[in-house]
């Protein structure tokens, strides 16, 4: 009993943080990312969520793992690895090409928004798809 309750506040944990990052982050989309300020803000925003999905997505599959759910704990450790190749790999080194030449190239911005928007398109599938295991798969 003990390890399932585990399991559902991380997941709780997990999904309030995703929902977080989505209406906080939806906002920001008004800004032209033409700035170093905004371009850092929005990066440090991506890399707080990154790191927050890392540890929680890392607890839940822990968690599940030891409650025996197999299934969900390779969820959430798909979830955590998703969140570390995309902070390690994908959008947060992207974001750091770009911040550097963003007040002296006008692509870079428009280019730099692009990886806001795929950033937070990632988060809705993720999102999503957290909600439809619990809710079709069941515990």
């Amino acid at each position: 009993m003990l390890p399932i309750v585990f399991a559902l506040m991380a997941t709780v944990l997990l999904l309030v943080w995703m929902g977080f990052f989505m209406m906080g982050s939806l906002p920001l989309l008004i800004l032209k990312h033409d700035t170093p300020l905004d371009s850092r803000f929005i990066r440090g925003l991506f890399n707080v969520y990154y790191l927050a999905m890392m540890l929680t997505g890392s607890a839940a599959a822990l968690c599940y793992a030891w409650s025996g759910r197999a299934v969900f704990a390779v969820g959430m450790a798909f979830i955590a690895g998703l969140a570390f190749s995309l902070r390690c790999w994908l959008i947060i080194p992207r974001m750091d090409l770009l911040r550097g030449t963003i007040p002296a190239v006008d692509v870079s911005a428009r280019r730099f928004r692009q990886l806001h928007i795929a950033g937070m398109a990632l988060n809705v599938v993720q999102l999503g798809t957290v909600a439809w295991a619990l809710t079709k798969l069941g515990l």
